[in-house]
Order: C-alpha cells, then sequence, then structure tokens
C-alpha cells in the first residue's frame, strides 16, 4: 500500500520566531472598536484594545511581528496543569488526586462531574481563546502584504510563524473539545446576521489531515535551530512533531475505527451532511504514516535522550541481567552503560541541565515555579501545600533496579512490603535515609527522581535557614507534614506520595535565600518520538509505503526497529530493553509500551491523552485510588488503603468524559454546531 503524503512546500532561508513577549518597546495605545456580538468560538470582544489600530499595525514590517508574538503569547503556559489550568490534565487521571477544596481545579473538577456544558470554568475562556488565535492569524495571513518594507525573507518567516500559531491553536481544541470548526483563512466579519455564524464543525479526519497539510507546508520555512536566546520558538522539528503527534493519535483506536471506535462514536455524526465524526473503519495504513512521521523527525540528527556521563558516584549496573544482550554494552553502542541513568533523567526536569541546550526536547518552553505549581508538592513545613498526591498505582508501575516488576523480583535485588532500610545509601548523590520503607528500596532510577515518599530526602538546599534544608519529610498522621500537621487537615498528600519530579535539590520556597531554579516543560520531547515510532511499527501487520515530505519510507513491524527505539528510552533509565520473546508478542509489546509510557512521561500531562486513544479510558479510570494509610501513625501508615475521602468514590468515569463539552449556549445558537457525544445540546 502506497500513501502519497506529499504537500507543495514553499521554501525560504530565513530565521523563525515564535512564543515570546511583545516584541520591542510599544509606546502606542490603540483601539479596535468593532465588537463582534455572536458567539464564543467567534467573539472578538476587546481583542485589540491595548496595542496600534489595525491599520497602523500592517503598514510596517516590526508592528506585523509584534502582532504576531503577542497573538502566540495568548497561548497558556503548558506546565499549568493543576490550578486554573488550560486542561484536565493529571488531576484528571490515574495518576494524581488532591483533597484541596479551593476552586480552581478543574481537572477534579471534571470527574467529578462538576465541569458541564453550562458551567467549563476556565476551559471555556481557553475554548474563546483558541479561536481568538485563529481569527488574529487570519487577520495577519490576510493582511501581511500592506506592509511595503517587508522582504521576501521577512514574509515566509511571519507566514511560517502564523500558521504554525494557527495551527497549534486547532491542535489544543482538538485534542481536549474534538474536531474544531475549520475556518481556513477566512476571517470573520463582524455585526452580522447569527445565520452568517452558523457554520458546522470539520470531522476528526478532515482536522488532522488540515492541521497536519498547514505544518508539512510551513517546516521548511522554519529553521531547524534557533539562537540560544530565541528558545521556545517553533521550529521545523516542532513542526514535525506536532505532525508526528496528530499521525499518532489519528492512527490510535480511538480514532482509528475498530470497536473502541464504535463504543464511544458510533453514533456520531455531523448534522449537514450524516458524515461521521469519527472514522468506523480501521486503516492500518494510517499507522505506517505516523511511523514515517517519527522517523522523518529521528532521521533529522538534531534530537537524541539527554544523558549525562557516569562519574564515581555512578552506581554500577545491576549484576544478573540476561534478557537483554545489548544491556552491559556502553550507551554509545546501544547498551546502558557509561551514563548516569538518575542525572540523565533528573537533569532535564529539575533545571539542572542547561535547558535551551538540550537535545531532548524538540519542542519545549522555559517556565516558572507558579506554572509548575511547586507550593502543591512543597511541604507545610517548608512553605508549600503539601496537597499534589500520586497514587499507589504510579508507584507499583516503577521496575525494580534490574528492570523486573515488584511481583517478579529477583533474589539480588528483592522487593519487599515488610522492614525499613538500617542505613544510609547514596548513589548519583541522591540520598536514600535509613529507615525508609523497603517497598522504595531497588527501585529504578526515574522512581528516585520522580517521587517523593514517606522518609523522603529534601535538601532545599537555597536555603540557609535552620530548619527550611537539609529535612526527612514524612506524611504520617502526627508528623508536621501529615492531617494534624495543618489547620485542614488538607494540606497532605492523600496516597501518601507526591511529584518530585520538578523539583531541584536546591529548590526551596521559604528560609534566608530560599530561591527556585528556572525549568523547561517540554510538549514533545524525543523520548516520545522514540515511543510513538515503536507503537506505530507494532501495530503494523503487513508492509506499507509512506511517501512524507519528498521521502519515501518502507515501513513494516520490523521487530530490530521497535527494539533500537524502545530500547533507547529503558537504557537511559537504567533498565534493560525488551526480550526476543517479549518482541516477538506485539500484544505484550503494547502493554510494555503503555507501561513505559505510564512512567517516562508521569506529570507531563500524557496520560489523560494516551488512555484515552487507547481505546482503555474506563478500563484504567474505574480502578480505585489506592495509597498509603495517611489516617495512621508510622506503625499502621505503610499498607494498602482507599484514602479516607468520598471524593474518591465520587470520580466519574463516563465515555462522554473523552472530550470536554462544548459551551451549551453556543450550541444552541448555532443550529450546525453539534455537541460532543453524550453532553447536552
Amino acid at each position: 500500500m502506497t500513501l502519497n503524503m506529499n504537500y507543495t512546500n514553499k521554501k525560504a532561508n530565513y530565521t523563525g520566531r515564535f512564543k515570546s513577549l511583545l516584541v520591542g518597546n510599544l509606546f502606542f495605545i490603540f483601539t479596535f472598536t468593532t465588537v463582534l456580538t455572536s458567539c464564543n468560538y467567534l467573539s472578538v470582544d476587546n481583542y485589540f484594545t491595548d496595542e496600534l489600530k489595525l491599520d497602523s499595525v500592517f503598514a510596517s514590517k516590526r508592528y506585523i511581528e509584534a502582532y504576531m508574538w503577542q497573538t502566540a503569547s495568548m497561548f497558556p503556559n503548558e506546565a499549568n496543569l493543576y490550578r486554573s489550568g488550560y486542561t484536565p490534565g493529571p488531576l484528571a487521571t490515574d495518576e494524581a488526586f488532591t483533597l484541596a477544596t479551593a476552586s480552581g481545579y478543574h481537572g477534579l473538577d471534571f470527574v467529578l462531574g462538576s465541569i458541564s456544558e453550562n458551567n467549563l470554568g476556565t476551559f471555556s475562556d481557553w475554548y474563546s481563546t483558541y479561536y481568538k488565535i485563529i481569527r488574529k492569524c487570519n487577520t495577519i495571513l490576510n493582511r501581511i502584504d500592506e506592509a511595503k518594507d517587508m522582504t521576501t525573507i521577512d514574509r515566509f518567516s511571519i507566514i511560517g510563524n502564523t500558521r504554525f500559531t494557527r495551527a497549534y491553536a486547532y491542535c489544543r481544541l482538538l485534542l481536549d473539545w474534538g474536531p474544531p470548526i475549520l475556518l481556513g483563512d477566512e476571517v470573520i466579519n463582524s455585526n452580522e446576521e447569527l445565520s452568517y455564524y452558523d457554520r458546522p464543525r470539520g470531522t476528526y479526519d478532515e482536522t488532522v489531515d488540515y492541521i497536519c497539510s498547514e505544518l508539512e507546508e510551513i517546516s521548511d520555512w522554519l529553521p531547524e535551530s534557533l539562537p540560544l536566546m530565541e528558545f521556545g520558538r517553533p521550529t521545523k522539528g516542532a513542526a514535525c512533531g506536532l505532525i508526528a503527534k496528530l499521525r499518532l493519535l489519528h492512527a490510535s483506536p480511538l480514532f482509528n475505527g475498530g470497536n473502541a471506535a464504535r463504543t464511544y462514536f458510533g453514533t456520531w455524526k455531523r448534522s449537514v451532511d450524516n458524515e461521521a465524526y469519527v472514522s468506523q473503519n480501521s486503516d492500518e495504513a494510517r499507522w505506517a504514516l505516523a511511523a514515517a512521521a517519527a522517523k522523518r523527525v529521528m532521521d533529522m540528527g538534531l534530537y537524541r535522550l539527554h544523558t549525562i556521563d557516569a562519574n564515581s558516584l555512578t552506581p554500577e549496573l545491576p549484576t544478573g541481567v540476561i534478557s537483554d544482550p545489548d544491556y552491559y554494552k556502553s550507551w554509545d553502542e546501544g547498551g546502558a552503560a557509561g551514563i548516569d541513568h538518575f542525572h540523565s533523567y533528573a537533569d532535564m526536569f529539575t533545571g539542572e541541565s542547561v535547558i535551551a541546550a538540550n537535545p531532548e526536547y524538540v519542542w519545549a518552553r522555559n517556565v516558572t515555579a507558579s506554572n509548575l505549581d511547586f507550593s502543591l508538592v512543597f511541604p507545610v513545613s517548608n512553605g508549600g501545600f503539601n496537597t499534589l498526591a500520586i497514587t499507589q498505582k504510579v508507584i507499583d508501575a516503577y521496575s525494580m533496579i534490574d528492570g523486573r516488576d515488584i511481583y517478579n523480583s529477583s533474589v539480588e535485588y528483592p522487593y519487599s512490603e515488610t522492614g525499613f532500610t538500617t542505613s544510609v545509601n547514596t548513589f548519583s548523590g541522591y540520598r536514600l535515609n535509613a529507615d525508609v520503607y523497603n517497598m522504595y528500596v531497588n527501585r529504578e532510577m526515574r522512581f528516585y527522581a520522580s517521587i517523593g515518599f514517606s522518609e523522603c530526602y529534601w535538601p532545599m538546599s537555597s536555603s540557609t535557614q535552620v530548619g527550611n534544608y537539609n529535612q526527612t519529610i514524612t506524611y504520617y498522621y502526627d508528623s508536621p507534614n501529615g492531617k494534624t500537621g495543618n489547620e485542614t487537615g488538607r494540606m497532605v498528600p492523600v496516597t501518601g506520595y507526591v511529584l518530585k519530579k520538578f523539583i531541584h535539590p536546591s529548590d526551596a520556597l521559604q528560609g534566608t535565600n530560599a530561591r527556585t531554579m528556572s525549568k523547561a516543560f517540554a510538549m514533545i520531547r524525543y523520548a516520545d518520538v522514540l515511543l510513538w515510532y515503536a507503537e506505530s511499527l507494532n501495530n503494523l501487520t503487513t508492509s506499507h509505503i509512506v511517501e512524507l515530505g519528498g521521502q519515501t519510507y518502507i515501513l513494516e513491524r520490523d521487530a530490530d526497529e521497535i527494539k533500537r527505539a524502545f530500547n533507547q528510552v529503558r537504557h537511559r533509565s537504567g533498565m534493560p530493553g525488551l526480550s526476543d520473546s517479549e518482541l516477538a508478542d506485539a500484544f505484550k509489546v503494547q502493554e510494555l509500551l503503555e507501561q513505559e509510557r505510564m512512567i517516562e512521561f508521569v506529570g507531563e500531562n500524557q496520560r489523560y491523552y494516551d488512555v484515552r486513544r487507547w481505546g482503555i479510558y474506563e478500563k484504567t479510570e474505574n480502578e480505585t485510588i489506592i495509597g498509603m494509610n495517611i489516617e495512621s501513625p508510622r506503625d499502621g501508615f505503610y499498607r494498602r488503603v482507599v484514602p479516607n475521602t468520598s471524593r474518591i468514590g465520587e470520580r466519574m468515569v463516563n465515555k462522554r468524559m473523552v472530550f470536554l463539552p462544548l459551551p451549551l449556549s453556543e450550541v444552541r445558537r448555532l443550529p450546525s454546531l453539534d455537541q460532543n457525544p453524550g453532553w447536552r445540546d
């Protein structure tokens, strides 16, 4: 089978730009007085009240660029996942939970049934904002030629970045709300009759093809690399990475026919033409296209997994691993030796490694402590809220250090739920205290890089005030960070675990000289691309030829290629890769890929979308959240319990929750705008 995905590429050499604050010092105030009195998705109320009049903007290249960057800056900070976040995120999955009752935890509100067609919280604002971004981009594309001081290179640069911005706005709508209304290059008039604004949504297929075609066409207009000061702006890799992500979604069971698509979307059809919003016919060729899109990013030679060389503090690889013949080879030879597995993973999240030079970031952005909400995981006793909890399901998913799961641990590296450590163990600069519960011993390095557990050591070394650094934090009922350690009893991780993944050893929230390191948040990491490639190949049953971006890819379920991609991620973490027997079983490989993504991307807003696209959302979310017993002092803390809160049982699992609802007011104003399945229209 041959897929022809060549698009007409217009090429220009230039320096691309993207997400930044408004460029230059603009001292002009201008107004946009025409107000569209229509509906949310096309609203432009006050859309241009704080800059130049539009005629002035499009008279100058400088002002067009400033207007473009201001438009890009309207996107949410992708790291803002918890309080007043832009997406349901981890709190709407099986990886995180909170006892906090303050408003703004919209992911939890979603699964508790508080988010509805009539009350979308801040999600409604983002739904509107994405369409405002699209309108602004269309305005730029329609008026760009008014500027007389623009060179051809300038023009292609602005058009490329503008179309990337527009494509990403559509991508965000697709991810959270499903297929959007596709406006093309049209700038919607204001003050028209309501019937003028009535138009249907695209189908899922139409939307993916439109976004990908836009990104394909402008990918060669974007630079392959950027100066360090322009970190976060789009590149060719970012455009191709988004294409790979969308093609993977499009190939996945929920959106590619088969049982999952029929179960969730079998009767969901566009009212204007009876076209299925989600295809009911499975097409394996989509997996081939997804594999080609991921392979293209891999073949660019620009990206690789972030690694740190081993040093005297790096522990030796565990002995006795025979399932992976490459395991003891050096990293450069395709093995796991010669790198520090803890720091190779941890340092790209904590800010220790140089952010803008990290080769793993296909697309990422700088973020602040407030965007990452450090306070939600920091101990109450040290200036935090201590309330964002990681579930026991996540804890149990982490392997032992030799790659075995906790239910099949080895004699050399046993798993135990009895007893405590008797001495301090230090590896890669990480301190594992004495008196740590044996459940947390001999685990893989990503566990220690990501999870804060009771008796975990928090250096907080930037603080020089006694009591605010070198602290051992516990969550027992009667400890300072347990239920009795705060007035409400809610400022405690209800499962006994927090996400420590983005916390640098020097980060501190209180005490003299307390500070936090700058971080980055990745929208696409190279680890993503490798696992997308492995998953896509694993779903092929025959050979496919794909034409993509002027290249021809011949793709099949090649076990060596799956192994090469998957094992890089495993080896970087210090784990052995896939065995030959595992590789021979496509169902087993899929199971291991699902577990690997759960661990590798914990806290990165991947799980929410993964369980949906795989068609396993109801299965995973119906499993009861469990954790340690925070109602007990230390002697009864370490046993699995369902947390003592009615909110656990109130979590909803419903097919309609694969997408957020469209605002009811908007659906009722536009007859052709169909609601998402299961929500009121």
